[in-house]
């Protein structure tokens, strides 16, 4: 297992979706994972410090694994199968392992919340694991397709949806463009 961390998360396709890419300290790829929006939302609030009055899914989870007096070891991206990675959480509690099947983006989440290690196995990145040129080349590489610039990076969740509903509504994609209203909406009853 290698041991990862976070370098960026980034809007790509249009800003339909988003990339993760984790590396490990003294490994030269980088691991890619495309992860939803509101997945790439949670990471970024515990990434940018950002205070929420009501916990998220992912906050709540921590809470319920605290109550119980569990504890999260580590992530693991363990598996690659048909372009599908796959995770686990390994959890202790009374002594006792336990290993939880995740999305990779669930398990990033949580792990964060518990600031817990994140580890991605040796054969997923050797089948995924890509070298990027260095980070003030990254829009510029192709396999990727990154297609924000610097600054639009930087922006907090809300400016995101905010952005990315002025693109829906732009591109007469009415339903994708209310659901992501109702978002924005539910952020703002929440600040």
């Amino acid at each position: 297992m290698i041991l990862v961390e976070i370098v960026n998360t980034f809007l790509v396709n249009m800003g339909k979706e988003f990339v993760i890419l984790l590396r490990g300290a003294g490994d030269e790829r980088t691991l890619p994972i495309s992860i939803g929006q509101l997945e790439a939302q949670s990471i970024a609030i515990v990434l940018n410090q950002i205070p929420f009055p009501r916990p998220l899914t992912h906050d709540l989870f921590k809470s319920v694994l605290m109550n119980l007096d569990c504890k999260i070891t580590r992530a693991e991206i363990s598996e690659l199968a048909e372009e599908t990675f796959y995770a686990k959480l390994v959890l202790e509690m009374n002594g006792k392992r336990i290993e939880i099947d995740s999305r990779p983006s669930d398990a990033i989440a949580i792990a964060l919340r518990f600031n817990s290690p994140i580890y991605v196995d040796e054969k997923v990145m050797d089948e995924a694991g890509i070298i990027l040129p260095e980070e003030s080349n990254l829009e510029e590489h192709s396999e990727i397709e990154l297609t924000e610039t610097e600054e639009e990076l930087d922006l907090s969740p809300l400016e995101t949806l905010q952005k990315q509903l002025k693109k829906a509504i732009e591109e007469e994609r009415y339903e994708e463009a209310a659901k992501i209203r109702d978002e924005i909406e539910k952020i703002a009853k929440s600040n």
